[in-house]
């Protein structure tokens, strides 16, 4: 199958979460400063969620470029993947409504593990299917990043019983973590090696 159809459906879904997360937004109550510092968690959460959005589309681009082919396997871990993003205009807007409650808070990390786990298996499908010498494999290396993604994820979730502003201290953590782009992926690209 060809992967562009994958990318264009991938690129489409992700446009329409960021809109509908924009479109979750209401204006503040007053036209001055302090209207505007009633509705910052709001912006901030918006923020952490864009920039989330942001670097799955990033990731995702790259490792379409590197891509082969595109399997049955793939298109379905591909969905699996999109499903759980396409549940981060909710989360936003459930933890923003409750005022940064905890359980929401929590549930919150408990989507952003579980986008985690289905970007890994799409990245375990590709790698399957150009094998373990294969461009992806060669560019992703120890793939460090992802591996301790997940462990920071859960501590988050943890944390958020302790305090919701940890646990969404320690997703912006995992955020910042992923906002430079794989340097084996792009080095691998700017070399020609798509």
């Amino acid at each position: 199958m060809e992967k562009n159809r994958l990318e264009a459906l991938s690129d489409g879904v992700l446009a329409i979460i960021i809109t509908i997360m924009v479109l979750e937004f209401k204006t503040p109550a007053t036209g001055d400063w302090t209207g505007l510092a009633s509705i910052l968690p709001t912006l901030l959460s918006y923020l952490l969620s864009f920039i989330y959005i942001g670097i799955y589309w990033n990731n995702h681009h790259h490792m379409i470029k590197l891509a082969d082919e595109v399997t049955g396997g793939i298109l379905w871990a591909n969905l699996h993947l999109l499903f759980w993003l396409s549940l981060v205009p909710f989360m936003t807007r459930w933890m923003d409504e409750s005022g940064f409650a905890v359980v929401p808070v929590f549930i919150y990390g408990v989507n952003l593990l579980l986008a985690a786990v289905a970007y890994a298996i799409l990245q375990a499908g590709f790698i399957r299917q150009q094998g373990p010498g294969g461009r992806l494999a060669g560019a992703l290396g120890r793939n460090v990043k992802a591996r301790i993604s997940p462990v920071i994820y859960i501590a988050g979730c943890a944390l958020a019983f302790v305090s919701p502003a940890f646990g969404l201290a320690a997703y912006a953590a995992v955020a910042a973590i992923w906002l430079v782009p794989d340097r084996g992926m792009e080095r691998l690209l700017r070399s020609g090696g798509a």
